[in-house]
């Protein structure tokens, strides 16, 4: 589920079956790695054959959210079967929109000057708007984040058939909050193409999302999660000597209002899970609930946390600041549990806390 399939050596033409066979065995014992998989890249898992298509020309056609406007735009471009962020940035003139109506989307007058804009003729402006209006009403429909046709073709034409549009490939994201209403999309649901443990977070009821960095941090709190990062980001800058990149943040992880023993077990599970992580950084404000109890569901969940190996307690820094109702008894609870949890240490603030815990990592 990634772009950028093609220059990375994925799509491949084939003309006999032992190419068709070369191909899928390169394909399926190797990453792909391209500029939206990252380093790491993705392993391949299933292949999709299909009839081949004599090209006239190629476009770009998509639906999706314009944040700016708060409105749902369409997107086309004469320049398809590229990444159209490329295009978009070196040729921005390019770029054909229409911003749909929020109630009777997109409408086929719309669709039509797109088309022209997009010096399609005759019948193909036709089939063109037939292809947008249909794509427009099935983002809607289906609760899409973005659904995108890339390239959209016009085919050769020859003595028996006329040149027709064609959707070669298209690629539809939808919106994770809304798949309660949609069983059909759930169903096509494959668990392998997630992060082991992102999967594992959506289970224990976490929002988690892996970044690069060596730092995990554990909060209550989407707001308070974004400034943990970027304090640990601006710290950890310091760290960037002698061609050594600085410290920055492993993840986002927000464990909600609360932040029960189970959570953060469960969190700590998750963190160090992944081997980037170096050290942790708990972040919790308790405004409704009692620091002191969430200092010691922190402490037991230190205590008993199992290892990859085996082995009982915390081992990688873990800094902890708390903040809220009855803080001064969460604090002396975390300062009693050093001698147990060696690796703890409490933290004044914000700005002390991530200061801890880039010192203890870099």
């Amino acid at each position: 589920h990634a772009g950028g399939r093609g220059k990375a050596g994925f799509v491949k033409l084939v003309r006999s079956a032992k190419e068709a066979e070369d191909a899928a065995r390169f394909m399926l014992t190797n990453k792909m790695v391209s500029y939206q998989t990252g380093a790491e890249g993705l392993e391949v898992r299933k292949l999709l054959l299909a009839a081949g298509v004599d090209i006239e020309h190629e476009y770009y056609l998509a639906i999706t959210t314009d944040r700016g406007t708060r409105r749902n735009v369409l997107i086309a471009s004469a320049e398809g079967g590229v990444e159209i962020e490329k295009v978009a940035a070196e040729t921005p003139e390019k770029i054909i929109k229409a911003v749909l109506h929020p109630l009777l989307g997109l409408q086929a007058y719309q669709a039509r000057r797109v088309a022209f804009e997009l010096g399609f003729t005759g019948k193909h402006v036709g089939q063109f708007v037939k292809i947008a209006t249909a794509m427009a009403a099935a983002y809607v429909e289906k609760d899409c984040s973005i659904a995108e046709i890339n390239p959209l073709v016009v085919t050769k034409s020859t003595p028996d058939k006329p040149g027709q549009l064609l959707a070669l490939d298209a690629k539809f994201n939808f919106d994770d909050n809304a798949l309660f209403r949609h069983e059909d999309i759930q169903a096509m649901f494959d668990p392998t193409e997630e992060d082991p443990l992102e999967m594992r977070a959506k289970e224990l009821g976490l929002s988690y999302i892996a970044l690069d960095g060596s730092v995990g941090c554990l909060v209550n709190g989407a707001g308070l999660a974004m400034a943990t990062m970027d304090i640990v980001k601006h710290h950890g800058e310091k760290y960037a000597t002698g061609g050594k990149e600085g410290i920055s943040p492993a993840n986002f992880l927000d464990v909600g209002g609360g932040a029960s023993e189970e959570q953060v077990t469960g969190a700590f599970s998750i963190l160090l899970g992944d081997p980037k992580v170096r050290g942790v950084l708990v972040n919790i404000f308790g405004g409704i609930m009692d620091c002191a109890v969430i200092a010691k569901g922190i402490v037991n969940a230190a205590t008993k946390f199992e290892n990859p190996d085996g082995s009982k307690g915390f081992k990688v820094p873990l800094v902890v600041r708390l903040e809220g109702t009855n803080v001064e008894a969460g604090r002396r609870i975390l300062k009693e549990a050093a001698g147990s949890l060696p690796t703890l240490q409490a933290a004044t603030d914000l700005t002390d806390a991530a200061e801890k815990v880039c010192g203890a990592v870099g």
